[in-house]
């Protein structure tokens, strides 16, 4: 009978811990999905080979190229995600699984900047130190690297020994900077930072250059290319040069006007020419054209006057003639051709009432030149018709003789080359004609000829005419034979008050 009762009682004991085994077991519907998209914070840009794993810890997965990742098979519960990858600070996100449910999950990682390293001392290279400048614009240019190629951003402090201001130029992405209106005669001190906006800024060593006093006796002027750009200069007999313009603007044709005290030129934006004024030490600079505008069949080959005993500049657009005040206002056209024909030159007398007009065609050619009086009136034709292309143009004091260059050779081309440009003197009263270029090397043109002060020569320009070699500039004695002097080299477009 003990027996039959201890195997009942095993019986029991067996079919409770069944049942209760039962009860604890997991449905095969009890788990979730986690999946989720990791990218860099601000730039959304996906990552791949992120580590994502949980806590409670189920299964590790690594995103994909597109940044994405999933774990399957979670048991339904809270989890914590964590994202990870070298570089990057790590993050962590809630996550609750739901049976047979997805849950998605968002990282915006954040770059990590532990281990970030400054970028190196700027090293200044321009100005070089205790260098002096013939210039009123200084070209600043330095060097700076960042380890981890970070983008660097610099700021120019910029001081003097004249005053106490302190000028600084801030947000520059390159490792140049040009300022124009530096003070003459001012020693300047000069000082870069940068900075990656993770570290510090890292500051330069304080630099120190000079500005030449301003030249007075410079009665020279020209224009040399910079970089593709034309800039001004004024130098004296001795050679001695001072940059006017910026290298950063397209200026050129200086006209000085001695009773003003002021140079008139061309500055282009785009398509577009506008008359400037400025000082003789290239300071105060002032804009004096507006909605009329110089304008001809070439920017490049029009030009202005500035007579010296008027306010009055002239200049060409197209097929008229006008004139403005030196400070802007007060615009009025003095000439159009009744023919059409486009105005390039003028040249306009200093004491009598007459203006001598080069003109053209749409593509340069078909040259005449004819006299007008300065309201406008025409007078006579002095010239009519050359076939070939014809620049520089000046009266005599006199108000008896022009000066010019013409193309003998009477090529005619779209890109307007000229083969052999020679100088020639036209006296208004007999009209003759006489040929100037003495020995004359072959194979290069002279041109843009005016008269010097005292009239007995002429200043141009000489280069060879393939169009794209160097230009120097010359004085060459009037009639008188192989007098031809080099001025200056690498230079063009001559003026001489």
């Amino acid at each position: 009978m003990m027996k039959s009762f201890s195997k009942y009682i095993t019986f029991a004991f067996f079919l409770t811990l069944l049942f209760s085994c039962n009860e604890d077991r997991i449905n095969e519907n009890d788990f979730g999905t986690i999946t989720g998209i990791v990218v860099v914070e601000g730039s959304n840009e996906p990552l791949e080979n992120v580590r994502i794993s949980t806590s409670p810890v189920t299964s590790t997965v690594f995103t994909d190229v597109a940044g994405k990742f999933k774990i399957e098979n979670v048991p339904a519960g809270e989890y914590s995600v964590g994202a990870r990858l070298d570089g990057f600070l790590a993050r962590y996100e809630p996550a609750t699984v739901i049976n047979n449910t997805s849950v998605n999950v968002i990282f915006e990682m954040e770059i990590s900047t532990a281990n970030n390293r400054p970028p190196s001392t700027p090293v200044l290279i321009k100005p070089a130190e205790n260098e002096v400048l013939e210039s009123t614009e200084a070209i600043f240019e330095w060097s700076s690297t960042d380890p981890e190629g970070d983008p660097i951003t610099f700021s120019l402090e910029l001081r003097n020994d004249q005053d106490e201001e302190v000028l600084l130029f801030e947000d520059i992405s390159d490792s140049t900077y040009v300022y124009s209106d530096l003070m003459l005669g001012a020693q300047y001190f000069w000082q870069i930072s940068a900075t990656d906006d993770i570290n510090p800024p890292v500051l330069s060593p304080v630099g120190t250059f000079k500005v030449m006093n301003a030249p007075v006796e410079n009665r020279f002027l020209f224009v040399r290319n910079i970089n593709g750009n034309n800039v001004i200069f004024s130098a004296d007999e001795e050679g001695n040069e001072f940059q006017l313009t910026s290298e950063n603007t397209n200026s050129y044709r200086p006209r000085r006007n001695v009773a003003a005290n002021r140079i008139a030129y061309l500055q282009t934006t785009g398509a577009q020419a506008d008359i400037y004024t400025m000082k003789r030490d290239g300071t105060d600079k002032v804009k004096v054209t507006s909605n009329v505008k110089p304008n001809g069949f070439d920017l490049n080959e029009i030009n202005i006057d500035w007579p010296e005993n008027s306010d009055r500049i002239y200049f060409p657009n197209m097929d008229k003639l006008y004139q403005i005040r030196s400070n802007g206002q007060n615009l009025n056209l003095v000439y159009q051709t009744p023919d059409g024909s486009l105005i390039s030159e003028m040249a306009a007398s200093e004491n009598a009432n007459l203006i001598v007009l080069k003109t053209n065609d749409l593509n340069g050619y078909n040259v005449s030149f004819i006299t007008i009086s300065k309201n406008g009136n025409f007078i006579d034709t002095l010239i009519s018709g050359l076939p070939g292309g014809a620049s520089g143009l000046d009266l005599s004091v006199d108000n008896n003789t022009i000066v010019y260059s013409y193309d003998i050779s009477e090529f005619q081309s779209n890109d307007y080359r000229r083969l052999n440009s020679r100088i020639f003197t036209y006296n208004i009263s007999t009209a003759d004609v006489v040929d100037i270029s003495n020995e004359k090397p072959n194979g290069t043109n002279d041109l843009d000829p005016i008269f010097a002060p005292n009239e007995a020569f002429v200043i141009y320009t000489n280069t060879s005419n393939d169009g794209i070699s160097r230009k120097d500039i010359y004085t060459l004695e009037i009639g008188v034979d192989e007098t031809r002097t080099l001025l200056y080299t690498d230079a063009f477009m001559p003026d001489w008050e």
